[in-house]
């Protein structure tokens, strides 16, 4: 059974950084594209970033590019995002996600339709 437990959010001010990490069980880390949606309050999932399963292509949602970074560490089975220069817009629920599809098809792909999602963990960034 495969879990994707996040890790890392919390209550941030604006400008501020926080690293969220994500670790996976139960599937072979190294065949996955790893990424990240985000859930606001009353708001759709939004797809944030996916990197692929060597760490070699990452692409992200243009309103965090430049300011979020995700990275991997397969030997841990764990994707981390890095967020920096936070804002009160990035306050949201954040997903762990995976799935095999490279991180350039992410975009087409509907939420439902991911291999695996983890539970959440939620960063708040006050104004």
């Amino acid at each position: 059974q495969v879990h994707l437990v996040e890790s890392g959010g919390g209550l941030v001010q604006a400008g501020g950084s926080l690293r969220l990490s994500c670790e996976a069980s139960g599937l072979a880390f190294d065949s996955y594209t790893m990424g990240w949606f985000r859930q606001a309050s009353g708001k759709e999932s939004e797809f944030v970033g996916a990197i692929s399963w060597n760490g070699g292509t990452a692409t992200y949602t243009d309103s965090v590019r430049g300011r979020f970074t995700i990275s991997r560490d397969n030997a841990k089975h764990t994707v981390y995002l890095q967020m920096n220069s936070l804002k009160p817009e990035d306050t949201a629920v954040y997903h762990c996600v995976a799935d095999r599809s490279p991180p350039s098809n992410w975009y087409l792909i509907h939420p439902n339709a991911f291999d695996a999602w983890g539970q959440g963990t939620l960063v708040t960034v006050s104004s």
